[in-house]
C-alpha cells in the first residue's frame, strides 16, 4: 500500500483537529499552516 497527496491530507486533518482539542490556543497557527501546505500541494510546486 503507498501513502500518496490523497491520503496524507485526511491524516493531517484528524491530527490538527485532535491539537486543537487539547491546546485550543494551536488553532490559528494549524490553519495556517495547513492552508500553505495545501496551497503549495495544490499549485504543483512540490511533488
Amino acid at each position: 500500500m503507498s501513502l500518496g497527496i490523497v491520503h496524507l491530507q485526511p491524516i493531517v486533518s484528524l491530527i490538527a483537529g485532535i491539537l486543537i482539542l487539547i491546546m485550543p490556543q494551536l488553532l490559528n497557527y494549524i490553519v495556517a499552516i495547513f492552508l500553505i501546505v495545501s496551497g503549495i500541494l495544490g499549485l504543483g510546486l512540490v511533488r
